[in-house]
């Protein structure tokens, strides 16, 4: 009997995803057409691109440039800059849209920059920046990347032009992965637990940094293949750019050591190594766990993720709870309030910073505008009746001078996508009609729907004929129905990979392009082998009722039917006790309980638990070694762990 688990965080299974291409030459992606280079030439007269100030800004500072490769302890490149050579062009090939690609060469400034006095970034070696203030006798870290790898790496450029001090501190912005995975290539968990070093962070990151993905976490991965653009190549028919950053690092070590003290009042303030640190605690914002810090000696703001040089996601295609774009206005609103008159530089952990009060206050007021717009604009028109599609038809730009304004573009959310999203968060999935009650499944439905139509030569037929009138939106839609209809047809599947490839040029939102590009590389060259793993410090940090949620979502009710059964799990070190009850094929858990007379007892201490997670250990094997204690009927827990499925990640999307 064995018991496998997939990997408890979707984005640490993400960086372990190699994105390699099937062994089969892949098929060559279509130029831009004429309609797509009509769309981006267009968007040159729409915009400032002679306004240069943000390449001044992502130069300034400037200490020690990067160029090159990081690699792990086996020697495979983590992150390498050379694969974005190709962005050095000036002029945007017909297959970017010219916004994106402004962006995607912005993000290539990569190396260790000054912020302020005693203030210091590593940007461009990963997808987040790393902060480093220098205090009087060591460092404070700010967000310790995302794998080991990149954030020993900055750590080394740092001391190679600064002086060699250790760090004292590490403060987690928020409970996003980009943002504490690297922790042990910075610090050392053995100094932490010696009281050497402290990690702070925002109340509430250790449940949001392990839980926020583990339910739903295989489908998230999936989806995040798709944001990401993991599955992509890097050129300018592929992989541009990410909006925030350039890409997630290809491999690497992912950690957690978790917080040694939590930020819990709304305003709180610290003294570190003689810096003073005021903390905003801004729940519910970019991550539900998540702060903004001042430094009041340098009348430094950093505002963590919640005032990126960009417009947000209100929900991350990659599936989550949706955000509060109230609440994200309102934090911004406070933030002008409280540090708007001091702050003489704002830093945030992506991109780079913005220098000058005036600039400041304008740029904080003005992305407080964009989530009270994105909040309010999909009230006032949904209470006119208009469903989601509707309103993101009708919401086209942000207001006044706002679309214009570079970090307000969409290059990560989107605003058709945000509207939506605050629809969602209000009245849900449903847009009202009873016509959508109950609708068919995409494969029953688009048989019906090719059939109606006149068959799939007739359906391919108008889906070319939009492609020749530069239709992309209805040839995918039409495309997809066919390919739905028809899953097996080479021609169906081309055309639509060519719709939403033309889509991809065309989309200002890098998240948005890598969807397309990676619908349509799929649809040509099918699936790639996935090549996840767990990540062990995110494995051991859930804690046991994470891992019951997570065996009741695999639990099969179907096969689970007839197996009712009480069940007693204990664990040792530390002592905790939860009564399982399998019952009409669902399975239910008491914490801090047992049952009288249970069917069958376990009791085996968490350290076992997450080697089997880990899959480093199987059920059979730790009773053999007597890491497990079975006592009842052995029969039950059998019957009930042969009822739990293991769920692929490479399950279809373009495709039924």
């Amino acid at each position: 009997m064995q018991c496998r688990y997939l990997p408890l965080s979707l984005l640490a299974a993400l960086v372990a995803f190699t994105g390699q291409a099937s062994a089969a030459e892949p098929v060559a992606p279509l130029p831009a057409s004429p309609a797509t280079i009509a769309a981006n030439h267009a968007v040159l007269g729409r915009l400032p691109f002679a306004d240069r100030q943000d390449f001044d800004d992502a130069k300034r500072g400037l200490v020690a440039a990067f160029a090159g490769s990081i690699k792990d302890a086996q020697g495979n490149v983590v992150w390498d800059t050379h694969q974005y050579d190709f962005l050095a062009a000036e002029k945007a090939p017909d297959s970017v849209n010219p916004s994106l690609w402004r962006m995607a060469q912005l993000n290539t400034h990569a190396g260790l920059f000054q912020v302020a006095e005693r203030l210091y970034q590593v940007r461009g070696l990963d997808l987040a920046n790393m902060t480093i203030i220098e205090g009087d006798d060591g460092l404070i870290i700010i967000d310790p990347l995302m794998v080991a790898e990149t954030a020993r790496a900055a750590l080394d450029l740092y001391y190679s032009k600064r002086p060699h001090k250790p760090v004292v501190a590490v403060i987690y912005s928020h409970s996003h992965l980009d943002h504490f995975g690297g922790v042990r290539g910075v610090i050392d968990e053995a100094d932490v637990r010696a009281g050497k070093v402290r990690v702070i962070a925002p109340d509430g990151f250790m449940d949001h940094a392990i839980s926020e993905n583990v339910l739903a976490g295989t489908a998230m991965l999936r989806r995040a293949m798709y944001q990401g653009g993991s599955l992509l190549p890097r050129g300018e028919q592929a992989l541009v750019d990410s909006g925030l950053g350039k890409a997630a690092p290809r491999g690497g070590s992912v950690g957690l050591i978790a917080p040694t003290e939590l930020i819990r009042k709304p305003q709180e303030t610290l003294r570190i190594s003689g810096v003073d640190l005021e903390f905003q605690l801004t729940p519910g914002t970019e991550a539900p766990a998540e702060m903004n810090l001042y430094l009041p000696q340098w009348h430094a703001l950093g505002m963590a993720e919640n005032a990126t040089r960009m417009m947000h996601n209100v929900l991350t295609p990659r599936g989550a709870e949706v955000r509060d774009a109230k609440a994200w206005s309102k934090f911004l609103d406070d933030s002008l309030v409280r540090y708007g008159d001091k702050a003489e530089v704002m830093f945030v952990q992506h991109s780079w910073p913005t220098w000058g009060g005036e600039r400041i206050r304008t740029e904080l007021a003005d992305q407080r505008d964009m989530y009270a717009f994105i909040n309010n604009r999909t009230l006032h028109l949904l209470n006119q009746g208009l469903t989601p599609l509707e309103i993101a038809d009708a919401v086209k730009q942000l207001p006044g001078e706002l679309d214009r304004k570079w970090y307000l573009r969409g290059y990560y959310g989107n605003l058709a996508f945000n509207v939506r999203a605050v629809y969602q968060r209000y009245l849900g999935f449903y847009d009202g009609n009873p016509a959508n009650l109950a609708p068919l499944p995409p494969e029953q439905a688009d048989k019906r729907y090719v059939a109606a139509m006149g068959g799939a030569d007739k359906v391919l037929g108008l889906v070319r004929q939009a492609m020749e009138q530069g239709d992309y939106r209805w040839a995918a839609e039409l495309g997809n129905r066919l390919v739905f209809a028809e899953p097996d047809n080479r021609a169906a599947r081309e055309a639509q990979a060519a719709a939403l490839e033309q889509l991809g040029y065309a989309a200002e939102s890098g998240v948005q392009r890598n969807m397309y590009l990676v619908g349509a590389s799929e649809l040509r060259n099918g699936l790639p082998p996935y090549k996840g793993r767990p990540v062990e410090d995110l494995v051991r940090a859930a804690t046991p009722a994470m891992f019951f949620d997570l065996l009741a979502v695999r639990l099969d009710s179907d096969k689970a039917l007839g197996h009712d059964m009480t069940l007693n799990w204990d664990f040792d070190e530390p002592a905790q006790s939860f009564a399982l009850t399998l019952r009409n094929g669902v399975l239910t858990y008491r914490e801090g309980a047992s049952h009288a007379k249970p069917d069958v007892s376990l009791r085996m201490s968490k350290a076992t638990l997450d080697r089997i997670a880990l899959k480093q250990l199987d059920f059979p094997t730790a009773l053999k070694q007597d890491a497990l204690k079975l006592e009842g009927d052995a029969g039950k827990f059998k019957a009930l762990m042969a009822a739990m499925s293991s769920f692929d990640p490479m399950f279809n999307i373009v495709t039924p």
